[in-house]
């Protein structure tokens, strides 16, 4: 049985609030699950001791027994400094599109013309 701590959603409509549950991989996000962790309300402030919490004492016991955590679930968890940090990068992903490359160009080139300007006009 492939086990995965992950989140399973609840609350109303655009106000989230999510358990962070023990569950088997093929069952439904917010479908069975084995055993409730905790709970996290990304409402909260990120410096509110309520907005995540977790019986780590279950978790280490469901991270011993081989359950895989989601990658939101690991970010709490290296928070809490359970399991250590993963290093994360992505270089692609922060680069802007071809649009915005162009846009930027643009700018850097009116904003040289201008400094030529002003500093043709000193002299």
């Amino acid at each position: 049985m492939a086990m995965k701590i992950r989140l399973s959603r609840g609350g109303s409509k655009k106000r989230p609030h999510y358990s962070i549950v023990a569950a088997d991989s093929r069952y439904a996000r917010d479908g069975r699950f084995i055993e409730k962790l905790g709970t996290y309300n990304p409402l909260l402030k990120k410096d509110d001791e309520r907005r995540v919490q977790m019986n780590m004492e279950r978790v280490q016991y469901w991270l011993g027994e081989g359950a895989q955590p989601t990658d939101r679930v690991a970010r709490f968890l290296e928070n809490a400094e359970v399991i250590a940090k993963r290093v994360r990068a992505n270089p692609n992903k922060g680069t802007p599109g071809k649009a915005a490359q162009e846009r930027q160009k643009e700018k850097a080139a009116k904003a040289e013309a201008l400094k030529e300007a002003q500093t043709e006009s000193q002299e």
